[in-house]
C-alpha cells in the first residue's frame, strides 16, 4: 500500500475524516538504543514528517497530533526545555514545506504559557497556510481534552452571566461551538503507539465515537505503512453509533 497506485485503490468515502495520534515511546525508542530521550523526540519529527505526508496524499480532511500535554509540564526542567526548543525548530523549518503542500497548520491548547517567541512562530505558521485547502494538521500544544471541555464552558458560563443566553437554553452544540476543533469534524480514527492502551486525556469530546488503534510501534518507527495499515484496519470496523449490527447493514443497503 505505499505506492501512489494504492492510494488511488482507496473509495475516499471510506476513509477517516479525521485522525488523531497520540505519539507516545519516543524516550523508550532512544532508551533501548542507548541514547538520551531528547535523540527520541528528534527522530520523531521524521514520523511526523510521514505521518503528515501521507494523510494529506489519502486526501484525509484533518490530522491531530498530541504534541505535548498540559501534564507533560511536569517532566524535568531540561527535557522541557528542550522539547520547547524543538517545537520552535521544526516549526520554523517545516511551515514552508506544509504551506507548499497546501496543509493549514493550527496549534490548539492553552499557548498562553508559551514564549513570547514562540507564540508568535505559532500566529506567523498559522497565517501563511490559513488559506490552504488541503489536510488542517493539527498540533496539539499544552493541550488536555478536559481543558478543552472546560475552556468551552467557561465561554459559555460569561454568556450567561452577561445575559446574552438563558442556562436553559444550553445544548451541547453549545459546548461543541467553543471548542478549539470547533469547525472541524469529530475524531473517527485514534492512534496511539508504543503498546500504551489508554488516550490520556485527548480529545475527550471529539473522540466519542472514534474507533481506538493501538499499535506496539514506538512513534519514531511509525511510517507510511503503519498509517495505511491502520486506515486498512478502521475501513473494516463496522461503526454502529449506538445501533445494531443489523441496522447499519440496512442502512448500507438502502444507501445503495
Amino acid at each position: 500500500m505505499s505506492s501512489q497506485s494504492s492510494y488511488l485503490e482507496i473509495d475516499p468515502s471510506l476513509l477517516p475524516k479525521h485522525i488523531a495520534v497520540i505519539m507516545d515511546g519516543n524516550g523508550r525508542w532512544a532508551k533501548a538504543r542507548g541514547k538520551a530521550r531528547m535523540f527520541g523526540h528528534k527522530a520523531g519529527v521524521d514520523a511526523v514528517r510521514k505521518t503528515v505526508s501521507t494523510a494529506n496524499r489519502l486526501g484525509i480532511q484533518v490530522l491531530t497530533l498530541f504534541a505535548f500535554s498540559s501534564e507533560n509540564w511536569r517532566r524535568p526542567e531540561e527535557e522541557v526545555s528542550l522539547l520547547m526548543e524543538l517545537f520552535v525548530t521544526v516549526l520554523g523549518r517545516e511551515v514552508k514545506r506544509l504551506h507548499k503542500n497546501g496543509v493549514r497548520l493550527k496549534v490548539i491548547g492553552d499557548t498562553s504559557r508559551f514564549s513570547k517567541s514562540l507564540q508568535d512562530k505559532i500566529a506567523a505558521a498559522e497565517a501563511l497556510t490559513e488559506s490552504n485547502s488541503g489536510l488542517t494538521l493539527n498540533i496539539a500544544a499544552n493541550y488536555g481534552g478536559q481543558w478543552d471541555i472546560f475552556q468551552s464552558v467557561q465561554k459559555l458560563a460569561g454568556q450567561v452571566e452577561r445575559g446574552e443566553i438563558l442556562a436553559d437554553q444550553l445544548t451541547e452544540a453549545d459546548i461543541q461551538a467553543h471548542l478549539t476543533t470547533s469547525s472541524l469534524p469529530d475524531v473517527d480514527l485514534m492512534i496511539r503507539t508504543s503498546g500504551e492502551c489508554r488516550i490520556s486525556n485527548f480529545m475527550l469530546w471529539q473522540a466519542a465515537y472514534a474507533e481506538l488503534y493501538f499499535t506496539e510501534q514506538f512513534w519514531p518507527d511509525f511510517d507510511e505503512t503503519s498509517l495505511t495499515e491502520a486506515i486498512a484496519w478502521f475501513i473494516n470496523r463496522e461503526r454502529r453509533f449506538g445501533c445494531t449490527g443489523e441496522q447499519v447493514k440496512a442502512m448500507l443497503q438502502v444507501e445503495k
